[in-house]
Formats: C-alpha cells, sequence, structure tokens
C-alpha cells in the first residue's frame, strides 16, 4: 500500500484522500494498484454507508497521471500492460462501489485526475477547481470506460470538446455542462461537502445501494426492468428499513436506519 493514497473511516463516512503534494498528487502505478484495495475496505467496514474522495492538501486534487513515471516506463510493454489494468481495476473499482461516492475537487482535477472525480457518483468543487482531460497535447489518447463515464455526464458533444481541445474548464463551466454536480465557494467547500453527504448516509442504507445499482444498469444500457430489478423494488417493502421507515412517519420522527 502506498502513503500517497489514505483511507480513512469516520463513523458511517470513508474518506481516501490523495497525499502526494509535491507531485501535485499525480496519480502513479502504486497509487493506481492501491484504489481497489481501498475501495474494498472501505465497503467491507460496517456501518460505512458512502465514500468520499478528496485531496490531503487544499488547492489541489490532481495534475492527472504521473507523466514521470510515463517516460520513464511507457515504452516497456509489460509495464504498460499493467498500467493499463490497474488504471482499469482503480476506475471500476470507484465506478462499481455499492455505496454512494462523491468526489470533493479544491483545485486542478485533470487527466486521470478528472477520471477519478467522473468515476464517483457526484462532484461538488471549489470556485478554484479547473477540470480537464488533456491527453491530445501529450499524443496520448484515454480510456474508452473514462470517455463513457464523461459522455454519461456531459454528453457526446460537450465530450467531444473537452477531448480534442484539452482546455481547462472553469468550476461554472463544469457546473453548466454537468460535469459536477455542486458548485460553492472555497470557504464553504468542506461544510457544503459534509452537509450533502450527510443528507445521503441519513437515509437508509438498502435504498441507496438499490437505486445506485439500479442507475448502473440504466448506465450500462438497461431500459425496462426485468426479474432481477423487479425483484429489488419488490423485497423492499419487506425489508427492515422499510419498517423503520415507515414507523419513523407514522411517529413523526427521524427514522433511525440501522447498520447492516
Amino acid at each position: 500500500m502506498t502513503d500517497a493514497l489514505q483511507l480513512e473511516i469516520d463513523g458511517p463516512i470513508a474518506r481516501i484522500a490523495f497525499n502526494r503534494a509535491d507531485k501535485r498528487n499525480a496519480i502513479s502505478q502504486a497509487m493506481w494498484e492501491a484504489f481497489p484495495r481501498l475501495v474494498e475496505a472501505a465497503v467491507a467496514e460496517r456501518g460505512v454507508r458512502a465514500l468520499v474522495i478528496h485531496s490531503a492538501t487544499p488547492a489541489m486534487f490532481s495534475a492527472g497521471a504521473d507523466i514521470g513515471e510515463f517516460a520513464e516506463k511507457a515504452r516497456d510493454p509489460v509495464w504498460q500492460a499493467a498500467n493499463r489494468q490497474a488504471l482499469r481495476g482503480a476506475q471500476l473499482a470507484i465506478s462499481r462501489a455499492p455505496i454512494p461516492t462523491l468526489a470533493v475537487v479544491d483545485g486542478d482535477c485533470v487527466g486521470a485526475g478528472c477520471g477519478v472525480a467522473i468515476a464517483c457518483d457526484m462532484r461538488i468543487a471549489s470556485s478554484r477547481a479547473r477540470f480537464g482531460i488533456t491527453p491530445a497535447k501529450l499524443g496520448l489518447v484515454y480510456p474508452l470506460h473514462d470517455i463513457k463515464l464523461l459522455i454519461d455526464l456531459v454528453g457526446p458533444g460537450q465530450a467531444r470538446r473537452i477531448l480534442y481541445t484539452g482546455e481547462l474548464l472553469s468550476a461554472d463551466e463544469a457546473l453548466v455542462i454537468g460535469l459536477i454536480e455542486v458548485g460553492t465557494t472555497v470557504e464553504a467547500l468542506s461544510r457544503e461537502a459534509e452537509l450533502l453527504i450527510a443528507r445521503i448516509v441519513e437515509n437508509a442504507p438498502s435504498s441507496t445501494t438499490g437505486l445506485k445499482g439500479l442507475v448502473r444498469r440504466v448506465l450500462d444500457g438497461d431500459r425496462d426492468d426485468d426479474a432481477a430489478s423487479a425483484a429489488i423494488f419488490d423485497g423492499a417493502f419487506a425489508g427492515a428499513d422499510f419498517a423503520e421507515g415507515l414507523a419513523a412517519f407514522a411517529a413523526r420522527r427521524k427514522p433511525v436506519f440501522a447498520d447492516r
């Protein structure tokens, strides 16, 4: 495990922090390899209902892939294959995590760093955040899975503009085109992020997990219910979370959903 990524469990919230400020949180091969293990550890922790990815250092998220490492090793086909698989494994671990995920972006979120952010369910950013996907400036391309995530957020036209130009977008523009869900000031970023995640984790964990899975199916191309999705819908009525939700509604109190 690398110290450049840090996992912290804070009650119902797990946090993975970039911690490589001297390299502007550039993502190395070791960091890509660590991501799935950290996500798995977070999800396995009893009571964890959401995952936040952020930077341990203010005014930066991630400058992207470690270009120095690329320059040194990219012509090695064995390393290149391992890097491609590690990057894919990290992106899949984040995008397919069963619990809601949130990227908190303060500062530059570029290239592979932007790939991490768009793999999350939602993004909240400060006014000094900038977003860009810049492989075209280096003679490289972007993984198909990441391009799919980008198109899901902003549509094909905006995705083409972002990819073909490699330009950096302000937080304001990112909000307008749907690349982020919430924009706020630098001073309010932490507070707004905590409020957003608190509203999520206070809800029924079976609901958020079920809803996330169904959203993912839609994004993967499903268009109608089948036996599996119908079973999820029907099964909720017999669940303990629904029983607690009904009891709380009847008593006019806030529900308290138990950890599973």
